[in-house]
């Protein structure tokens, strides 16, 4: 496992999506340590003497994959004090630090596997989905809402994963309606219901939820409803 590394990095770009949505690019100083899909980061905005305490942070999902050191990238929505300080001071060039990284909210791929993701809680399961190799045995299933169909930011990652893994499917949920073709986008939060007739196997799967604290626990509770044993119920629940 890698050692959490602290590192000087400089916003390189803030990408608006409306709604008080953003996603960063952070250029580190040097590469990042290896990491896995899954885990998190801690981002601080005041700057950090290594002869002193690490400043106050928040921590984000890594939703850049792990082969790509380079770069990291995060997305937030703006909710409370720190994120509102985010959305004021974080300009491209701004210098920024973090130190990853941690958790073990990491998927496994020996058994099928089912996502559910809400808003920005996509970001959790995107390295994931671009690691995923087009001769992957097991199955994923996602289901990904957000408010109105422009929040889907991480779509253009979905539809990659769909055309290279045959095995993969997704079903959209957009909170507003008139927001997508009903076909394609489901009007309506993240349902378990919705999405269950498409498990070939729902005992025989891992379930993963990544989302804001009132849909990780509607959807925790519709599986466990369901027979689903606790141990198949991995929530990303570090805010």
């Amino acid at each position: 496992m890698a050692v959490a590394q602290k590192l000087d990095c400089v916003v390189e770009r803030v990408v608006a999506h409306g709604e008080r949505v953003y996603t960063l690019s952070l250029r580190p100083k040097r590469r990042v340590p290896r990491f896995r899909a899954g885990q998190f980061l801690h981002l601080a905005l005041d700057p950090y003497d290594p002869s002193g305490f690490w400043p106050e942070s928040r921590v984000f999902s890594i939703a850049s994959p792990p082969a790509e050191r380079d770069r990291v990238r995060i997305t937030y929505a703006v909710h409370g004090r720190f994120t509102k300080r985010m959305e004021n001071d974080l300009v491209e060039g701004r210098q920024v630090w973090i130190k990853m990284p941690y958790g073990d909210f990491v998927i496994d791929d020996r058994s099928d596997v089912m996502l559910f993701a809400g808003g920005t809680g996509i970001s959790a399961f995107t390295a994931f989905l671009e690691d995923l190799s087009a001769g992957a045995a097991q199955t994923v299933t996602l289901a990904y809402g957000a408010r109105s169909k422009p929040l889907l930011i991480y779509r253009d990652v979905v539809e990659r994963c769909a055309r290279r893994l045959p095995s993969f499917q997704v079903a959209y949920f957009v909170e507003r309606e008139g927001e997508g073709a009903p076909a394609a986008v489901f009007t309506g939060r993240v349902s378990v219901d919705a999405v269950w007739p498409r498990l070939q196997r729902p005992f025989d799967t891992s379930y993963y939820i990544s989302g804001p604290p009132a849909m990780l626990k509607s959807i925790g509770d519709s599986l466990r409803a369901r027979s689903i044993s606790p141990e198949a119920i991995h929530i990303d629940a570090w805010e």
